[in-house]
């Protein structure tokens, strides 16, 4: 279960700006190279949660699995959102050390 300090700050970045969703607007944000993390639901399908790591390792972006697609999406007032992207450096971090519930990939 991903921390309320987090989904806080998921929030904050989301009235900021500074997350995309969705895994189309998430792809595309990685390519351009304006994606500083990637959180992905854990109930997400396996195939989504492989495509993004991958993505991300290739472009060295670190990846949290946790939370659930509900979670997320009711953190940034959306539906049915199984991938976050973080845009904003600062925002990235701060939520990498507070982040206690498993493994950072990358």
């Amino acid at each position: 279960m991903i921390n309320s300090k987090i989904l806080g700050l998921i929030g904050l970045g989301m009235k900021a700006g500074k997350v995309a969703f969705g895994a189309d607007s998430v792809e595309e944000s990685i390519l351009k190279k304006k994606v500083k993390l990637v959180i992905i639901a854990e109930d997400s399908s396996e195939r989504t949660k492989k495509k993004f790591i991958d993505i991300c390792d290739n472009y060295n972006i670190p990846v949290i699995i946790d939370g659930n697609i509900q979670e997320l999406s009711k953190t940034i007032g959306k539906n049915n959102k199984a991938i976050l992207g973080i845009k904003d450096i600062n925002f990235a971090e701060t939520i990498q050390k507070k982040y206690n519930g498993g493994d950072v990939i990358g």
